[in-house]
């Protein structure tokens, strides 16, 4: 009985001393990752795709030639294209008197902001300081190097493959929308400064607006400079936003909590409502008035998925960012359901499509899908043109206008019925009246 007991205590004690080594295991490992855990920057600005987002194309998410910044940097694909940019740097650098101490300045520039840099970007950055720093001079000296060759404020060299070669300008207007692929403002900023010559009267918002210039639009209407000058711009992909809406001259409706769909082109023509394209820095700039849905002309090109699909996930992911192009999304989504939608705005002139109309169709379809919206910006248009859309005389004035007076018979018809009506009405008096 003795031993039995024993072992029976034994194997307790065994179990006790078990669990509790366990639970002194568990509770350091999740001491260990609260205090890893830390709240975002208000600096982070630059983040990884949602892979919710991130699958319904995958290819307007990631670079083809060129990585900028630590995401995508050393990947295998995009090695070739560093080789440009250690050129482009070299040709930045040479301009000066002394080429050594432009390139330390650089680099000081840099070094001075480089914890402010890292903030920019969400999640651990596991690059050294001094190989973190070596990225963004590279990748910022190329950049400001690229948009001064693009507004011919420095010379171009002959063998330069970016401007011999047509397909390296589109892999690059795909490449420095991403926002994977960002570089922080302020690291492109201090570069810019630091290399500009006494002559440039341009500004890095200016080139960048220009090397950009059709990217929503085959019309060119320039921002106005002041818009921009007291914004505080975090990189590229927010630039091109921030130009967007700052250009909008339409309502801005305040309360817009709520959601309801958008009629399609079709049911929109109709109705009796009537389509034109109007002039507008913004493409956002949609109103309707007496029966007319104005809108600015939007140029559908092979970047136009990945930009709208990137400032969608930019604005899914910075804090308390304003849907105002997921919006947008929205509504062209419902606009466009069909490539016969498509081509009645095209007819219009509203649609400027360089693709195939069912290509357009489908990423239209889905490119607001996974996305979540609070203020949906549109709201008061949709129920403006809703209201018109369920308003049945308006529905029949458009059908008998359609019918009968889109035809040189029906109006002849039309006449000829009429008089006939007056005469029957004339004979029956007389011979009532007689």
């Amino acid at each position: 009985m003795k031993n039995t007991s024993m072992k029976s205590l034994d194997k307790t004690d065994h179990e006790v001393i078990s669990i509790t080594c366990s639970s002194e295991s568990l509770a350091s490992s999740l001491e260990n990752m609260m205090g890893e855990t830390t709240f975002m920057s208000p600096r982070c600005c630059i983040f990884k795709t949602p892979s919710i987002l991130y699958r319904h194309n995958e290819e307007a998410y990631i670079p083809n030639a060129f990585s900028i910044g630590p995401f995508h940097h050393g990947k295998p694909s995009l090695t070739d294209t560093e080789k440009i940019k250690s050129k482009y740097l070299q040709g930045l650098i040479c301009r000066s008197h002394s080429p050594e101490a432009r390139l330390r300045q650089c680099i000081d520039v840099i070094i001075e902001v480089e914890n402010e840099a890292r903030e920019c970007y969400a999640g651990k950055i596991g690059f050294s300081s001094e190989e973190f720093v070596k990225v963004l001079v590279l990748d910022a000296c190329f950049i400001v190097e690229l948009f001064r060759k693009d507004a011919n404020l420095v010379p171009k060299d002959e063998d330069d493959p970016i401007f011999t070669m047509s397909c390296m300008l589109q892999y690059l207007w795909h490449d420095l929308i991403l926002l994977e692929n960002q570089m922080p403002w302020l690291v492109l900023e201090r570069i810019f400064s630091l290399t500009a010559s006494p002559s440039e009267s341009k500004s890095l918002v200016e080139l960048t607006l220009e090397f950009f210039g059709n990217i929503f639009s085959s019309d060119k209407h320039s921002i106005e400079p002041h818009l921009l000058a007291t914004q505080e711009i975090k990189h590229i992909l927010d630039l091109l936003r921030k130009s967007l809406i700052l250009a909008y001259r339409g309502e801005d409706y305040h309360h817009c909590l709520g959601w309801q769909p958008f009629p399609s082109a079709t049911s929109i023509k109709k109705a009796g409502i009537k389509f034109r394209k109007v002039s507008s820095s913004s493409i956002l700039d949609i109103r309707f008035r007496n029966g007319i849905l104005e809108m600015p002309s939007l140029l559908i090109q092979e970047t136009t998925e990945t930009i709208f699909r990137n400032l969608i996930s930019f604005e899914q992911c910075y804090p308390n960012c304003s849907p105002r192009v997921t919006s947008y999304a929205i509504l062209l989504s419902h606009l466009i359901n069909t490539p016969k939608d498509l081509n009645i705005l095209c007819d219009n002139g509203i649609i400027d499509n360089w693709l195939i109309p069912e290509d357009s169709t489908k990423f239209f379809k889905t490119l607001y899908h996974d996305s979540y919206v609070k203020e949906f910006h549109y709201l008061r248009l949709c129920e403006q043109v809703n209201g018109y859309c369920h308003n049945w005389g308006s529905k029949w004035h458009a059908l008998y206008r359609k019918n009968y007076f889109g035809k040189p018979w029906a109006i002849v018809l039309q006449f000829f019925v009429a008089t006939l009506l007056i005469l029957t009405f004339i004979q029956t008096y007389f011979i009532v009246f007689k």
